[in-house]
């Protein structure tokens, strides 16, 4: 008999889940092989892992990390930022990594995005900088990459710690540079969902070897460092990936251009079926853009749809055993920010497309068929919503 499909998020059965780890046999041996040696704490796996991982994005130096928010939380740290200091970040996005800045001890502000890519839009960060911001945070969102080249130069015009949130992102291009190059630092995440799938886990890397240094002492503490005045200067956050994992996400790296290949074959699947869809179209991807590998299939629903008519939408999806979710639950409205000021209307493009952003399964498992059920019922229930087809 096989196993029951439980959603990730609800922990409901479902039919067609949002995510379906592509793993294989080799996966398997590999975990395997951890688990008949003698060392499951970090160790050289998880090294093998940042040294390959590095070296295809084309960085210097890799940390390993238990999940890709502490990662971020020991950068900023590493780096020196904390209270007093700002970090200007979006508040768009899947995953939640800025609640590293909360944690940091820094003041989050946040600025608005790009309409089209959802990616942090420089021009509004620009805005936002003040003499106490120290550092900004930009994500290359669902895939795509923000605009790094501006980015760039609004850091180095102000001498700012760039953070690039790859976590959504592995293998995508911009056409100055695959993701994860642009950052001083670039945060990579190995949960579910993505193509590399492990549960947990992420990577850190950098080009600065002094900051590589610091972060892998704040990361965690090695046996044979418990001795040492200099290692044990500031206690570590104990944040080490573990062989298991990291041999989980070799893996997986190491035959990550067919997965990815994989991947773009479903992404084909639903741009096919979406052209049936009245006014639908196929994901944004700006010109500068020379690749985009979608960490979900996200949909935008046009300004007819409000969140409730969205939220509709979503709940006929799941009686019909599909799993789909919102794409964002925008940071700024969540209760920990709210706390500290923010409010409804103070990121107008972040809640516009918030409210109309709907994330539908992706992954290599599913057929043309299963795609083309879901569209089908994505069109019914914009249809029952009220709203008419769902545009741009």
């Amino acid at each position: 008999m096989s196993a029951e499909v439980i959603a990730i998020t609800t922990g409901e059965p479902v039919q067609i889940p949002l995510c379906d780890p592509d793993l294989t046999l080799h996966d398997v041996l590999a975990v395997e092989h951890v688990l008949r040696g003698n060392r499951l704490g970090e160790g050289p796996v998880a090294e093998e892992l940042e040294r390959a991982f590095a070296g295809y994005v084309g960085r210097a130096r890799g940390l390993a990390v238990s999940n890709a928010a502490l990662g971020l939380l020991i950068a900023l740290t590493a780096k020196g930022i904390g209270a007093g200091d700002e970090v200007i970040l979006p508040a768009h996005g899947y995953r939640e990594l800025g609640h590293a800045v909360l944690r940091s001890g820094a003041t989050p502000v946040f600025a608005d995005i790009d309409y089209w890519s959802g990616c942090l839009s420089p021009d509004k960060a620009a805005a936002q900088v003040t003499p106490r911001t120290r550092a900004v945070i930009a994500g290359n969102v669902c895939g795509h990459p923000a605009n790094w080249p501006k980015l760039r130069e609004l850091a180095d015009a102000h001498g700012l710690f760039l953070i690039e949130d790859s976590s959504e992102a592995i293998g995508s291009r911009h056409q100055a540079g695959m993701v994860g190059s642009f950052g001083d630092v670039a945060i990579f995440d190995f949960a579910q969902p993505g193509v590399i799938c492990c549960g947990e886990g992420g990577l850190v890397l950098t080009d600065d070897a002094t900051l590589a240094m610091a972060m892998r002492r704040l990361r965690s503490r090695a046996l044979a460092d418990r001795g040492s005045v200099s290692a044990t200067v500031d206690a570590p956050f104990g944040a080490a990936m573990g062989e298991v994992t990291a041999a989980l996400a070799l893996a997986q790296f190491e035959r990550l251009d067919v997965a990815l290949e994989r991947r773009r074959g479903i992404q084909a699947m639903y741009d096919g079926f979406m052209q049936s869809f009245e006014g639908i179209k196929p994901p944004y991807v700006a010109p500068e853009v020379e690749e985009v590998h979608w960490f979900l299939y996200v949909v935008h629903l046009g300004t007819r749809f409000t969140r409730s008519s969205r939220d509709a939408i979503l709940e006929d999806l799941r009686t019909e055993a599909i799993e789909a979710h919102a794409y964002s639950s925008p940071l700024h409205l969540q209760r920990a920010y709210r706390e500290r000021g923010w409010k409804k209307g103070d990121l107008f493009v972040t809640e516009k497309v918030a409210d109309r952003a709907i994330a539908l399964p992706f992954h290599a498992h599913l057929t043309p068929e299963q795609v083309a059920f879901i569209v089908a019922r994505l069109k019914d229930a914009s249809i029952n919503s009220g709203a008419g087809a769902a545009i741009y």
